[in-house]
């Protein structure tokens, strides 16, 4: 064994030769190293444009900027592009911007052009300088970095930068390259311009009325005359803020409440051939202040229908952990929705059963009159248990009435209005007809009996004279 000592010894020194140069240990060292300045060139705004105007700066000398972080913006007669530093995305006609995204972090230095600086393409580029700065050429233009290599070091050290966000300064308004130069022609501050371009545009008019106005002391408003009509498309929107009214927010949480009842519609066309007849030969016997609309008849004509199918005077009650239930009314209050300056009010007249068509109007002239004044009563507004609505009487024909929460029908009359039809002899002949929308609760009224209903009415107001003789 001990023999074979000088062959182990061979074999270890040829792997270790094989292996090379061993390395010997290193420890970590840092040292400062020297910080460069490298220039930052803008990339080509587009093709045929040779100048541009810088409208703003977002950073200043000795201010730290990081990757991404945004530089300045810049304007010629085709597009606008705003400058953060390296290159990302395209071009637009209009305002289209171009930002470019910092490949450094570190300080800037200097800048060579101040904010409304036309920058040709035509100006030699400077030689690389210490110190950062713009650098105008064919297809490129401005600002310079100071590089900060250690800056991800330095970071992680726990230092913050400071982000400098966009100044609102007087260059921030939005004027073409012709406009400032009118601006510098004239001495006058774009802040101290009204633009009345789209978004706000300084236009040339409004830099001459300006300057106009200021030379010889009139008045901007008498030089400017009639402005002039924007389009849609030009005029800026303007929103403002007003709180609901006490009636608006009523309504808001009766709507809201009804928004949970699932709606059962119902539509018909009435002829009041028969009825407007009457009409007209009972209005003859009385004074022309009580003179008779189609309201108070149909207002009867649903009180008498109700007596058949009293489950549309009902109303639901008991909540979600408590059982449904159907609580019957017997007096027909019927509510009858108004517009009145204060807004949509819906007043009831109470117990119609009782009342005649007279009487029903006398309620509803009374009502209108106190609705106007805004003098209703507690009493007048609650205790309803169905609603007709008259949008009619402000001209529209059909409408897709919303049940009150506390009721299980609605009815929305529309315009009285004469239409051509034919007769049983096949004649043609003027007819006039009035349409009936029905909303009824689905969840307790079903279809069949809500159209039995609706035909119900229809009978009494084609053939009044069986309402007629149903009256007490």
């Amino acid at each position: 064994m001990k023999a074979s000592k000088p062959y182990v010894n061979v074999f270890a020194s040829l792997k270790n030769a094989l292996r090379g140069p061993q390395r010997l240990p290193r420890t970590f060292h840092t040292s400062t190293r020297r910080a460069k300045i490298k220039p930052f060139l803008l990339p080509d705004i587009g093709e045929g444009i040779t100048e541009v105007q810088i409208i703003q700066w977002f950073v200043e000398p000795e201010a730290r900027v990081e990757q991404f972080d945004k530089l300045c913006e810049v304007q010629s007669d085709k597009a606008a592009a705003e400058v953060c530093s390296q290159s990302r995305a395209g071009r637009a006609r209009r305002l289209m911007r171009v930002q470019i995204t910092s490949r450094y972090d570190g300080v800037i230095k200097k800048l060579h052009y101040d904010a409304d600086d036309p920058v040709a393409d035509d100006k030699p580029a400077p030689a690389p300088a210490i110190e950062p700065s713009i650098f105008p050429s064919s297809s490129q233009q401005p600002v310079t970095v100071e590089q900060n290599p250690e800056g991800a070091q330095q970071r992680s050290s726990g230092l913050l930068y400071e982000k400098f966000a966009s100044p609102k300064s007087r260059h921030a308004s939005l004027a073409t390259p012709p406009v400032r130069e009118l601006l510098k022609e004239l001495n006058v501050a774009i802040a101290d311009v009204t633009g009345t371009g789209k978004d706000g545009r300084i236009l040339k008019e409004d830099v001459q009325i300006f300057a106009k106005a200021r030379d010889t002391g009139v008045g901007l408003a008498a030089l400017r005359g009639p402005s002039r009509r924007l389009s849609g498309e030009e005029r800026a929107q303007v929103e403002t803020r007003q709180p609901l009214t006490q009636i608006q927010a009523q309504m808001f949480k009766t709507m809201t409440r009804s928004l949970s009842i699932p709606h059962f519609s119902y539509a018909d066309e009435i002829s009041i051939n028969s009825l407007s007849k009457i009409r007209e030969r009972v209005n003859l016997q009385i004074p022309s202040s009580h003179r008779l609309s189609y309201l108070p008849f149909i207002i009867k004509a649903v009180s008498l229908a109700l007596e058949e199918f009293p489950l549309l005077n009902s109303r639901i009650a008991g909540s979600e952990d408590d059982p449904q239930q159907l609580i019957m009314r017997e007096k027909h209050n019927v509510g009858v929705a108004m517009d009145t300056p204060q807004g949509l009010l819906v007043p009831n007249i109470k117990n119609v059963s009782s009342l005649s068509i007279m009487d029903i109007a006398a309620e509803l002239s009374r009502l209108k009159n106190v609705a106007k004044d805004g003098n209703l009563s507690v009493r007048d507004l609650t205790g309803g248990t169905i609603t007709v609505s008259n949008i009619g009487a402000i001209g529209g024909t059909y409408v897709a009435p919303v049940i009150v929460s506390n009721e299980v029908a609605i009815l929305g009359i529309g315009k009285a209005r004469a239409v051509p039809a034919f007769d049983a002899q096949d004649r043609l002949v003027k007819k006039e007809i009035i349409n009936f929308s029905w909303s009824a609760d689905h969840r307790v009224v079903d279809g069949a009996t809500m159209a039995k209903m609706a035909v119900r009415v229809r009978g009494f107001i084609e053939e009044p004279e069986g309402m007629m003789i149903r009256l007490r």
